[in-house]
């Protein structure tokens, strides 16, 4: 009889940069001030949105979806990666594998969708701003932001069982500093095709689907920009899309970027996936708080008056 416990790993080692652990020193301020940037920049946006009334809009309860999603991304992969290059501790068990998992591709499954809305929000500000504030009432938003929420969790919910069912047969190490699924299915000497199937469907019907229609809403966008008569309002309805066209580029660019690579640049050297990897992950919890505070009048002046407030 088969002992279970060689079937399923009680931890799996995760690799941080192949060939450069000698530079891990080097990397321990880079991603400590990365995390820190992500952490305090998004949970800046979101006290300034809670605490100032006067930004208990649309727009801004949508960024504040997007700087929670981002949070819970961070707060994900944080303890790993600053193991890894930290301490050196590259083990996670088995169960925390998993959960890892699990948390990240939910928060990131809600953070596409969350640029999703956000781009029919500025659609439909520039289409009909008369009747913006009746049709993206209050009520709806949360609603569009449970949704989100609950669409993430009730998507990835079957994986992580999924994969509990199968035999790894001693396998444990994983290619990235965190846990991934596509990372987790190369382990298996089981059948894993059920796994795979429903990842690319997953991976088809959120970060396909929203890309596609976010692309369709920018199409309306400017086609509703130019049937306006004033340049100076052509300028100015585009002028609100510039952040979130930021954000998505921020988003979207690393994903594909990382894709890329995977598909036709397989003899690179394996640290330079690996980094593409972590920024893929990282770069967009920083960045969005940076574009939305400079280039948002609303949100530079909530911050001024937050930091006012303390001193």
């Amino acid at each position: 009889m088969v002992n279970r416990s060689q079937l399923t790993p009680e931890y799996f080692l995760l690799t941080g940069l192949p060939g450069l652990e000698a530079m891990y020193p080097w990397f321990i301020f880079p991603f400590c001030s990365t995390y820190l940037v992500a952490i305090v920049g998004n949970s800046l946006i979101l006290s300034v949105i809670k605490k100032n009334t006067s930004l208990h809009q649309p727009m801004y309860l949508f960024l504040a979806m997007l700087a929670f999603a981002e949070l819970g991304v961070s707060v994900s992969t944080l303890p790993t990666v600053l193991g890894i290059f930290l301490f050196g501790a590259g083990e996670i068990y088995f169960e925390a594998c998993l959960l890892q998992m699990f948390s990240i591709h939910s928060f990131s499954i809600m953070e596409s969708g969350v640029l999703l809305v956000m781009s029919v929000d500025r659609f439909v500000a520039i289409y009909n701003p008369l009747r913006y504030a009746a049709i993206l009432t209050l009520p709806r938003i949360v609603g569009a932001g449970a949704s989100l929420a609950l669409k993430g969790v009730i998507l990835m919910f079957p994986l992580p069982f999924l994969l509990k069912r199968l035999p790894f047969c001693g396998h444990n190490v994983l290619s990235h500093s965190y846990c991934l699924h596509s990372d987790l299915i190369q382990l298996p000497c089981g059948d894993t095709r059920p796994n795979s199937i429903l990842g690319l469907c997953i991976v088809t019907s959120t970060f396909g689907l929203d890309s596609l229609l976010i692309m369709i809403s920018y199409v309306l966008i400017l086609y509703t920009v130019l049937g306006i008569t004033s340049g100076e309002g052509r300028r100015k309805a585009l002028n609100t899309c510039v952040s979130h066209v930021c954000a998505v580029l921020v988003y979207y660019v690393p994903m594909i970027g990382v894709a890329l690579v995977h598909r036709f640049m397989k003899h690179t050297a394996p640290a330079l996936r690996l980094f593409l990897a972590n920024v893929y992950l990282l770069v967009p919890p920083v960045l969005n708080p940076i574009i939305y505070s400079v280039k948002t009048k609303q949100i530079r002046q909530g911050l001024t008056r937050l930091f006012v407030q303390r001193k």
